[in-house]
């Protein structure tokens, strides 16, 4: 089963999908057969599935269930899978989790065998920890900026550093995409539940929320203090690069903001359609050149490469001012800044 788990009005993870398949197929199952979970789900689904099916009908003796979360990224979801860094399978028959694990026999990955509530709880605890990372890199990209430090300089100093790593250390305009805020949202929901406090998990999330507002402010203070009938080339409509997905991406938050805010949004992304998103005073650009034409402010909102290799020369005649606000530090601020442009960055 791989089947989305939105989140729902209360933080949780929608199972509604999971529940469907399941009474779906569980007729349809013969004696030994194996029902593989992919979806992200919350602990204790493999025994909800368990029990579903057993309701359904089912041998629960004769059916195996096992948990077998996905970490595939958008953009590189093939070599992911080909080049896992593991493989978790969540299982409480042994038999059951061998037959599971050798699917994977042509993957050279460990492979973690444990319990089934281990296992849904690796990818939520996998996904939180990585946003972390990232709220916790806008937090000092924020402080770098009070004291005049430059965040890329300190994030490749860290990196270097093989207990902490050179990945998720980028700032930009917060996390976002369909992974990172439900699965923080339904660990959060899951931490209540139970009980446990989780105020770690509560200050990521909020940062990220904070980390939106702070492009906002940037961009507010680049155009004067008022962005009322100002008009502002968005470059970058994908949560991230190598994607067309907006589901939850901070660039469509941004874009947003700025057009409640009263400014003109003109949009280009290469992959994701500015159709697809509805925000009142954006209309959709073919090119970068056309959404700058006119234009007292470009934001760049996702990093994709085409972006780092303009032709600012050619771009900076078709804005009407050279301001341009760098959420994701791709652009180099020393050349613009030579050609007379205003540059913003995150921690820069």
């Amino acid at each position: 089963m791989c089947v989305p788990t939105p989140q729902g009005d209360d933080g949780s993870a929608d199972l509604s999908f999971i529940d469907a398949v399941v009474l779906e197929i569980a007729g349809s199952l013969s004696s030994g057969s194996v029902v593989i979970n992919k979806s992200t789900v919350p602990v204790g689904t493999t025994r909800r599935v368990q029990r579903l099916l057993g309701e359904a009908g089912g041998s629960i003796d004769e059916i195996g269930v096992a948990s077998n979360p996905e970490f595939l990224r958008e953009g590189t979801s093939v070599r992911d899978f080909l080049h896992a860094a593991r493989v978790v399978v969540g299982c409480d028959n042994p038999a059951t989790a061998v037959r599971v694990s050798e699917l994977y026999a042509g993957v050279h990955a460990p492979i973690v065998v444990t319990d089934p509530a281990s296992a849904e709880m690796i990818k939520y605890a996998s996904n939180a920890f990585l946003a972390t990372k990232i709220s916790f890199m806008n937090a000092i990209a924020n402080l770098c900026e009070a004291l005049d430090a430059d965040v890329s300089e300190v994030a490749l100093g860290m990196g270097y550093d093989t207990r902490i790593g050179f990945e998720f250390l980028q700032p930009g305009p917060g996390y976002g995409g369909s992974c990172f805020p439900k699965d923080t949202s339904a660990l959060m929901h899951a931490a209540h539940s139970a009980g446990a406090e989780f105020p770690l998990l509560q200050g990521v999330m909020d940062g990220n929320v904070a980390q939106h507002e702070r492009m906002i402010d940037k961009a507010r203070r680049l155009v004067g203090g008022d962005l009322r009938g100002v008009e502002v080339a968005i470059l970058g409509l994908a949560f991230k690069a190598n994607t067309d997905d907006v589901r939850d991406s901070p660039a469509v938050y941004v874009a947003r903001r700025l057009s409640e805010e009263g400014a003109i949004l003109r949009a280009y992304d290469p992959k994701a359609s500015a159709n697809s998103v509805l925000i009142d005073s954006m209309t959709r650009a073919d090119s970068v050149i056309e959404a700058a034409k006119g234009a007292s402010l470009m934001v760049v909102l996702t990093e994709w490469d085409e972006f780092r290799w303009l032709n600012f020369d050619e771009i900076g005649e078709a804005l009407e001012k050279r301001v341009v606000l760098d959420t994701r530090n791709i652009l180099d601020p020393v050349a613009l800044r030579r050609r007379g442009w205003i540059y913003e960055g995150v921690g820069r």
